[in-house]
């Protein structure tokens, strides 16, 4: 009797699998037939939210329905990247993927509410910038050399200004003195503005500011370029050499993509990554991110999570012999 009912219950368990196939064949089939939503763990108005914007309305008009922009700021980013983590995987949330959440905030924080390669489905890379070593206009150097031999002469006697301990611009920094064998004196900021106005009126010497945000001070004269943090010069200045040009190995490239949670089926994972990486070929859109020192940078999605897992590795020594830490 109990096998003849074990029997049964397995045959209607398989019945009703069978029956409910189709159905999920057909709703990702019909994907997306609703707005998606695409969290920004950030407030409006900064660089990455302005690359998202200009990326999914570009996805919106190729899926034929509205991607539309969620801020999410709070915890230095963690919030709404973990509200995408928790979302369910049906690929009506998704969201920023950032280089600063993936791959340095597992060695900055003591607790961190996600796991940056097992709560996620990585979909698609959308844009790629250098941090820009930037400096004072007084400081008496114009190459990366002449800097370099100016903090060996002088260790600790020149500031380096940033955005906040462990973030992209802090840790720029920091690969480049352990690199350089220099000794500059960290001064961490409530955000880039901040610090970009002390380094022009020469309360600072030193910056490795994002690209986005230095370089239209650079132009007008207020600061002077010596570097970008990319692995080749950045297309938009041509004339400023890469870092890596003086200091073998030095790269440090910020990225952002997208993606959604763990367990998005796959066929919405193709669709997704096919619409965010055709976005970034139309010309308005490289135009845009041409614009704001950004370039397109397409990336399938395993290739996006290798790129979060190999970066985890690089990071973790950096941000430890930083010292930075973030509670929470």
């Amino acid at each position: 009797m109990f096998d003849k009912s074990v029997r049964r219950r397995r045959l209607l368990a398989g019945a009703g699998a069978a029956l409910l196939a189709p159905s999920l064949v057909r709703a990702q089939d019909a994907y997306p037939n609703k707005p998606i939503k695409f969290v920004v763990p950030w407030t409006p108005g900064g660089a990455t939210d302005n690359i998202s914007r200009i990326v999914t309305a570009r996805m919106s008009e190729l899926l034929g329905q509205q991607v539309m922009i969620d801020n999410k700021p709070g915890g230095g980013g963690t919030i709404g990247t973990d509200a995408i983590a928790k979302a369910a995987p049906d690929g009506y949330t998704i969201g920023l993927v950032t280089v600063s959440m993936f791959t340095m905030a597992p060695a900055l924080y003591a607790k961190l509410p996600y796991d940056p390669v097992k709560d996620f489905s990585p979909m698609a890379g959308m844009s790629m910038w250098p941090n820009m070593l930037v400096v004072h206009p007084s400081l008496p150097v114009k190459t990366v050399p002449e800097l370099i031999a100016l903090l060996k002469a002088n260790p600790g006697k020149y500031n380096m200004a940033s955005s906040g301990s462990g973030t992209t611009i802090h840790l720029a920094g920091e690969m480049f003195k352990q690199m350089t064998g220099t000794d500059m004196v960290h001064v961490p900021y409530k955000g880039s503005a901040g610090a970009l106005q002390d380094l022009i009126a020469g309360q600072t010497h030193i910056m490795f500011d994002n690209m986005p945000s230095c370089w239209p001070h650079v132009q007008a004269g207020k600061l002077k370029a010596l570097g970008v943090t990319s692995r080749e010069r950045s297309k938009a200045a041509p004339n400023i050499p890469a870092i890596i040009e003086f200091v073998p190995n030095y790269v440090v490239e910020v990225w952002m993509g997208l993606g959604g949670p763990a367990g998005v089926p796959q066929p919405i994972i193709d669709k997704l990554a096919a619409a965010g990486t055709k976005a970034l070929e139309a010309p308005e859109v490289k135009e845009k991110l041409a614009a704001l020192g950004s370039d397109p940078w397409p990336m399938p999605p395993k290739g996006l999570h290798d790129r979060i897992v190999s970066e985890i590795a690089v990071w973790a020594p950096i941000v430890k012999a930083s010292g930075a830490k973030v509670d929470g």
